[in-house]
This record gives structure tokens, sequence and C-alpha cells, in this order.
């Protein structure tokens, strides 16, 4: 069943038991799931803090999600439908320097929609998102607070040709993966930096085996088979650096990369069942470490910034102490799931808000809720289909019953 919100600013109207001062100055937080079902076309919008399902939204095909920086946008990539949809979250936040300012309204399903051929890596830098399409010779890069004021301005960036690659947007530049000339369906060779109209920055930097991104902090990491492509920006252009991997690691390399919040630090696969925690500050950059099986999905706690979370095919998830560079805590929360198989194969994907794991249970048609400081599970909801990519969407903030207007940012 459908929960109806009200917009928070009537909301606060109506407690009327307060005072108006205390209504002028309520904290309040909020926290939704955004899921995605496996085999079917819908995103299902929970509310995180007490299980109950707000709305779902029909797509054209099974989505990946991905959420903003702000949190007030979650974007559906449709690889086999072609198309991107953008959801609006209905939680957004506007910084007053001493506090922050908390918005709630409906999710809605914005107008912006984005189509090519086979849609694929997402990524977002300080609202600006360059969105890649595997089929077509262009990266489209377009920003956030158009996409919320339903206003296509997503622009064609080209590249040299269809391949599965990426693109990183800046402020006037982009940064793309460079294809294999020789075969463009193998991984790219490399990366070079462009700008918004499509002409060449400066030289190629080699990076054979270019597969896996993820930013953290002022870095954007794009992981090869010889180290990593670190880029960031001091000035007007991306500057791009290589970090090789370390003499004392076994043979092999990451494919798959997540950024830590709160702290600098990226955590890649090495291996089917190692992860390897990367501090590119460091003059020791690379520290392995072993799982208890084959590593199903990974993720980062951004309140619990030394933490990161990894689920193993036993069906347990792995609590990864980032500075000691070791599991610290590991509870059975699912049945089994195999990695053997298809790579998309409905397996549990992992999102964190506030005091809360979220692990989506595909096969048994529900997500469990964790404790994340004791990692001892406290609910489960249900979810019709299988439940699959999560993304969470939310904090606490102030509501103000008037004084300040939003009305001219997200």
């Amino acid at each position: 069943m459908k929960k109806r919100l009200l917009p928070l600013s009537i909301s606060a109207l109506l407690l009327g038991s307060v005072g108006s001062a205390m209504a002028a100055e309520e904290n309040v937080t909020a926290w939704r799931l955004f899921v995605a079902d496996h085999d079917k076309p819908v995103v299902n919008v929970i509310d995180a803090l007490d299980g109950d399902k707000l709305t779902s939204f029909d797509l054209k095909g099974p989505a990946a999600l991905y959420r903003s920086e702000s949190g007030a946008t979650v974007y559906a990539v449709q690889g086999s439908a072609g198309t991107v949809s953008m959801i609006g979250s209905g939680i957004s936040f506007h910084d007053h320097g001493d506090h922050a300012d908390i918005d709630i309204d409906e999710p809605k399903l914005l107008k912006t929609q984005l189509t090519g051929g086979k849609p694929g890596h997402f990524v977002e830098r300080q609202g600006k998102v360059a969105q890649w399409f595997d089929g077509e010779r262009y990266t489209m890069v377009y920003s956030e607070a158009a996409a919320l004021d339903d206003v296509n301005d997503a622009k064609r960036v080209f590249v040299s040709a269809p391949h599965h690659g990426v693109a990183v947007p800046y402020d006037n530049h982009a940064v793309v993966s460079v294809p294999n000339p020789e075969d463009a369906s193998k991984r790219p060779i490399g990366a070079r930096v462009i700008s918004l109209d499509s002409k060449t920055v400066g030289d190629n930097v080699a990076c054979p085996g270019l597969h896996g991104s993820a930013g953290s902090g002022d870095t954007y990491a794009l992981s090869c088979e010889t180290g990593l492509l670190l880029i960031t920006q001091k000035g007007d252009t991306p500057e791009i650096r290589h970090l090789p991997y370390s003499s004392t690691l076994p043979k092999g390399s990451v494919s798959t990369l997540i950024g830590g919040k709160g702290m600098q630090y990226f955590i890649g696969n090495y291996g089917p069942d190692r992860i390897v925690l990367i501090d590119p500050t460091e003059g020791q950059s690379f520290r392995l470490v072993q799982l208890p099986t084959r590593r199903v999905h990974f993720a980062v706690d951004p309140v619990r910034p030394k933490f990161a979370y990894v689920f193993t095919e036993d069906g347990k998830l792995n609590q990864v102490d980032v500075l000691k560079g070791e599991i610290t805590k590991s509870v059975r929360v699912t049945e089994p799931y195999s990695m053997d198989g298809h790579w998309n194969d409905p397996r549990p994907r992992i999102a964190v808000a506030a005091d809360n794991i979220y692990i989506t249970d595909p096969l048994k048609s529900k997500i469990h809720v964790l404790n994340a400081v004791d990692l001892k599970e406290t609910s489960a909801i249900t979810v019709q289909g299988q439940p699959f990519n999560i993304v969470a969407v939310g904090g606490s903030g102030k509501v103000h019953e008037h004084g300040h207007s939003h009305d001219h940012q997200h």
C-alpha cells in the first residue's frame, strides 16, 4: 500500500501541540531506500526507518542504481533497455554553515531521461554527471541541478570508438578511457583528458586493462593491470598520475573499486577471495585482506568511516577495519550465495543508512536490517520479487516553518 507523504513544511504545521519557536527549529531525520528488482523493470522506495513502502516506479528495464553525492537524485541505469532514468529522492539538504536544513517531499520520477546504446558506467563529481554508453562514440555530461528542474542539459562528448569504458567529469573537461586500437571489444589501454568540446588535452596515460573506478575525497581512481591512475584537479585541468602496485603484492590486479567516505582510501578486489586496501597518500599504499570465501559485494560506511563491509558467498557480512587492515567482525545473514554461475545472477547487495546496514536477499524477497554497531539483525523488510540493487539516501537536518527559502537551489 502506498504511504502518503506530506511535504515536511506542511507536516510541521500540523504538530499543533508544540510552540511556534520549536516548530521553526525542529530537528528531523529521514532515510529512504531505493531498491531495484533483479528481473523486473521496477524501483521500490522504502522508508528506511520504519520499513514502509512509500511508492514504486516502473522503468523500461532492470536497473543498476546510483545516488548523487547530494542525495537529491537517484539514477537508474537500464543497460538492456538503453535508458537512464532519474528519480528525485525527495530528500535534500541546504548548508547554512552552523546547521543544515532538510527538505522532505515525495519521491518522483523526473522528466529528464537519457537514451543510447548500452548505458554503462556512471560517474558524478560535484554535481556534474558523466554517463557512459558502451555502444556509442560519446559519453553524456550533464548537471544534477538541471535534471532536478526537469531540464535536459546533456552534452555529447565524443571518444574515438565505442567501447566498455568510463568518463570522469570535471568543470570544463572529462577524463575518458582510451579504447584498444586493435580491438575495441577488449579492455581499454589508457586514459586521456579531453575538453567538453571533445578536444584532446595533453598525452594519453597508459592504463592497460582499465576497468574499475571510484572517487574518494579530491581524488578519482581508475584501476589498471599495472596499478591505479589517480586523477585530481588543482587548477583548470585535471591531472593524472600512475600509482604502481607494490612489489610486495602477489601477482594480480584490481578490476572493481569503491571509495572511502570521511577518510581518503580505496578498496579493490584482488582475486575472488581477497581485497586490497589502498591509501594513495602512503608510501606503502597497498594492504591485502584475506576473505573467508569469495566476495559477493562490498560497501563503505559513510557514518563510521574507518569501517567497510564485505558480503561473502557463505552468507556472511564481514566488517573490515580499514585502519587496522583486518576483518574485525563476521556474522551470518543469509543462506549461501555461490559465486559460481552467471556474474549477474541475483545475489545480495549492501547499503548503509545512519546506524543500520541493509542487505538485500533476492532469493528470499527480503532486506535484512542489521545494527551497524554490533551487526545484530534487528528486523527484515519484505519486498515483492527479487530485491537486488540498493542505495540509501537521507540524513538529519532542521526544518524551518518560515524564514528560509530553498527554491533557487538543490
